[in-house]
């Protein structure tokens, strides 16, 4: 059910391959509650409020000294090809708790602390946050899953994901393009 370490680096090359200036959204999940996943054809970004629908601001976050949601952590997007890897099927792309998962190239490299990105009618700002991966994630797609994320080759490409927040409300729609603006 899982995929083995040896699965999984062996896709790096494909990981790599990614697009660096100019991707697409391969799917759209909104988190209306804890532990519930709908996909969507169209989301609406808010500065204020994230991706509207999803629990981001309503749950809130533990590390935070109020306990409020932290302001860095709006979004989440993950690699579409490295989900796609590690959850060997598309139907389980979701259950990574992620709102894009887009066909792009999400290194430090090509998107370091601070780059902006033009996501359909959206610009958001990949934030410092770390997205790492967790128990959940252990759980959904094993431990050498976890393992391969969190590793060094893992954290340079940002397998887990990053984190953004939202600079420019607007529509992203499935299918849409995201682009660097700078950098």
């Amino acid at each position: 059910m899982f995929a083995s370490t040896y699965q999984l680096e062996a896709g790096l090359d494909l990981i790599r391959q990614s697009p660096k200036d100019s991707g697409r959204v391969e799917l759209i999940v909104c988190r209306p509650a804890v532990g519930e996943r709908e996909e969507l054809n169209q989301a609406v970004l808010d500065v204020d409020h994230g991706l509207d629908g999803d629990n981001w601001l309503a749950r809130g976050d533990r590390h935070t000294a109020d306990r409020r949601a932290h302001p860095d952590m709006q979004l989440n997007l993950m690699n579409a090809r490295a989900i796609a890897l590690i959850a060997q099927t598309r139907e389980r792309w979701k259950l990574a708790g992620d709102q894009f998962y887009i066909d792009f190239d999400l290194s430090n490299d090509n998107l370091p602390v601070g780059s902006l990105l033009a996501i359909g009618e959206a610009v958001i700002e990949v934030t410092a946050e770390p997205h790492l991966g967790c128990s959940k994630f252990s759980r959904r797609y094993g431990r050498e899953a976890t393992k391969f994320v969190n590793s060094k080759i893992g954290k340079m490409l940002n397998l887990r994901g990053i984190n953004a927040k939202v600079i420019s409300a607007g529509k992203v729609d499935l299918g849409a393009s995201i682009r660097k603006i700078n950098g």
